[in-house]
């Protein structure tokens, strides 16, 4: 059985939804979940659900992480804080796998000190699934981790994307297209440039080429590399525009009986629409380039973003990603050197 360690006082919700979406997730998914943080408080919020039959622990922690700390200083001095303890459970190979909301930073600290970088990996980075036109979701990366990037590092996060991409979608040969401001081979900066002439010239990736902001959410790449910065505002983009969309088709339906009686009839496309580019659904981001799997939901998270985020670190682990990206990259770095 998958054993997923669950920091349950992180995101802005915890621990009522935290513990929540884990109790889902171990009755649907079959996973062994491990909630960590305050026993007196967890134990609480457990014992408001029906856990006959599950594999539901307790792991304790005394300390709680604030979105309000500084990440590194808050990780180094809080040492028995519910997410570093969630981290350790990984480390020492107590779980298989760790997901954890509220601080994004302090979630990424925790795993690059407890955990450290897989062997030949430059820096880790922050991928995050997002939804396509044609029903086939893209992953995007980096989406934070680094505020700049190399072009060496870049090739790095395609390689790790196209194996995410095999691994959690069955994807073959994925597509892995560079963020650019044009497609042409001439456009963009001396950075892409470089990029784009590591990222042709390797025979691990199925590389599309230059891909703009505008094209891959029709679906025409599998993987979308960029730097972090670039990736941030293009994630956060997407989301506003999002929600600007939902409020638009929103205020229309009930501004006239016209609308509102559309809306009767069109309620059950509306409601597939919303799963569709509902981040919930997708269960959060996923650190990778660490030495185990590590699933970084929404700060906002409610119980069903937390539960679909553990099936994410459930899979994860069931498709042996951080092996696969460790043999990949060791055969990268003997290749440069031979």
């Amino acid at each position: 059985m998958v054993r997923i360690a669950v920091d349950a006082m992180g995101g802005d919700y915890a621990p009522r939804e935290v513990v929540y979406g884990a109790v889902l997730a171990a009755r649907e998914f079959g996973v062994a979940v491990q909630l960590v943080g305050p026993p007196e408080i967890v134990s609480k919020e457990l014992a408001r659900h029906q856990t006959s039959g599950l594999d539901i622990t307790i792991v304790p922690a005394s300390e709680v992480v604030a979105m309000d700390e500084k990440p590194t200083r808050a990780i180094v001095k809080k040492k028995d804080s519910s997410i570093v303890v969630t981290t350790k459970q990984v480390s020492e190979g107590l779980a298989d796998g760790m997901v954890a909301a509220g601080s994004t930073g302090a979630a990424a600290v925790a795993a690059q000190i407890e955990l450290g970088r897989i062997p030949n990996v430059a820096r880790s980075a922050i991928a995050c699934v997002m939804p396509t036109a044609v029903y086939r979701p893209v992953i995007v990366l980096d989406v934070g981790a680094n505020v700049e990037s190399d072009a060496q590092q870049l090739l790095q996060f395609g390689l790790m994307g196209s194996i995410l991409s095999q691994g959690l979608f069955g994807t073959k040969s994925p597509k892995v297209g560079l963020l650019n401001i044009g497609s042409e081979e001439t456009k963009g900066t001396q950075l892409v440039q470089e990029a784009y002439r590591l990222f042709k010239e390797s025979k691990q990736l199925n590389f599309y080429g230059f891909v703009e902001g505008r094209e891959f959410p029709l679906g025409k790449v599998d993987v979308v590399v960029t730097d972090g910065f670039t990736g941030n505002v293009t994630l956060k983009t997407a989301e506003g525009i999002a929600k600007m969309i939902s409020l638009m088709l929103r205020h229309e339906l009930i501004s006239s009986v016209r609308g509102k009686l559309g809306s009767i009839v069109a309620k059950p496309a509306f409601e597939a629409l919303k799963r569709r580019i509902d981040y919930q659904e997708s269960g959060g981001a996923l650190l990778i380039g660490v030495k185990g799997v590590c699933v970084i939901a929404h700060g906002g998270s409610k119980h069903t973003a937390i539960k679909n985020a553990i099936r994410v670190a459930r899979d994860m682990v069931a498709a042996n990603i951080i092996k696969q990206i460790e043999w990949t990259l060791s055969l990268v770095a003997a290749g440069s050197k031979s």
